[in-house]
């Protein structure tokens, strides 16, 4: 299951994929299409950088994404018009970067550094990388998490090690809350396993067996609480209905506030 059906189907805040607005025109006779272009607009007092692409549709479509703004245009309509309807739609277009850049700064702030003094999120706490030659292994000492390497260890080395056990605190917190919704429920899963989905949180297959991403590690436990629920109440209701809505609610009472930290990071996702 794809990380934004964990949440019911209704507007979100941020965009999960390119936002985009198109305008209707008629198509006049045939002509030939100029070249792609960078452009600048001025929107609201505001700079905006914008592609120009030409085709063969018959409508001006807006589409944003982490590229920035892209306007695809029929191939016939003139510059000014494109520029008035930029004008337009200028309250959309900027809220809508705006919403980008939001999801930029997140994105960076959840991206572990894997270096001596950079933070690294676990449960919801945020500990201090702290490289320690004279131990072996990893180990949390309260907001400190001793890292057994070389200070002058390299990034991958670091990478590799603090890895390593961030997915063994996954599988050891999976591992203790899994029963627990289980019982809830009254049906268990086939098995279940780790994953290191891109682009999902969490999934449930028709044979009953579940994934979790390993990556929750950096969130608070009743984030994991909630992905878990959400997966299990799929060995009872297979679709996003009311009914299974019903059981999550049933499974994690608070599901729909815990579901929000979710729903402001679907593609935050860190790498580490």
């Amino acid at each position: 299951m794809n990380v934004l059906q964990l949440f019911r189907r209704k507007p979100r805040p941020v965009p999960p994929s390119a936002s985009q607005l198109t305008l209707q025109f008629d198509a006049p006779p045939d002509a030939s299409p100029p070249p792609q272009s960078r452009r600048f607009a001025m929107l609201r007092h505001q700079p905006v950088r914008w592609e120009l692409v030409r085709s063969r549709r018959r409508t001006i479509g807006f589409q944003i994404d982490g590229r920035g703004l892209r306007v695809s245009a029929p191939r016939w309509v003139p510059v000014w018009e494109i520029e008035r309807a930029l004008q337009e739609k200028a309250d959309w277009i900027l809220r809508k970067l705006a919403e980008w850049q939001d999801h930029e700064r997140r994105r960076q702030d959840m991206m572990p550094r894997w270096e001596h003094g950079a933070p690294i999120r676990l449960l919801g706490d945020t500990l201090t990388l702290t490289l320690a030659p004279a131990m072996s292994g990893v180990r949390r000492e309260g907001d400190l998490l001793l890292v057994g390497l070389a200070a002058d260890a390299t990034t991958e080395a670091i990478r590799e090690l603090l890895q390593k056990w961030l997915r063994e605190q996954a599988r050891e917190v999976f591992a203790r809350q899994i029963p627990v919704f289980a019982e809830r429920l009254g049906r268990a899963p086939s098995r279940w396993a780790l994953s290191s989905a891109r682009t999902r949180w969490g999934s449930c297959g028709p044979d009953g067996a579940i994934r979790l991403n390993w990556r929750l590690v950096h969130f608070p436990a009743e984030v994991v609480d909630y992905v878990i629920a959400h997966e299990l109440a799929h060995l009872v209701e297979l679709n996003h209905g009311p009914r299974f809505w019903a059981v999550v609610e049933r499974l994690c009472p608070d599901y729909e506030r815990v579901r929000d930290t979710l729903k402001h990071h679907y593609d935050d996702m860190p790498e580490g």
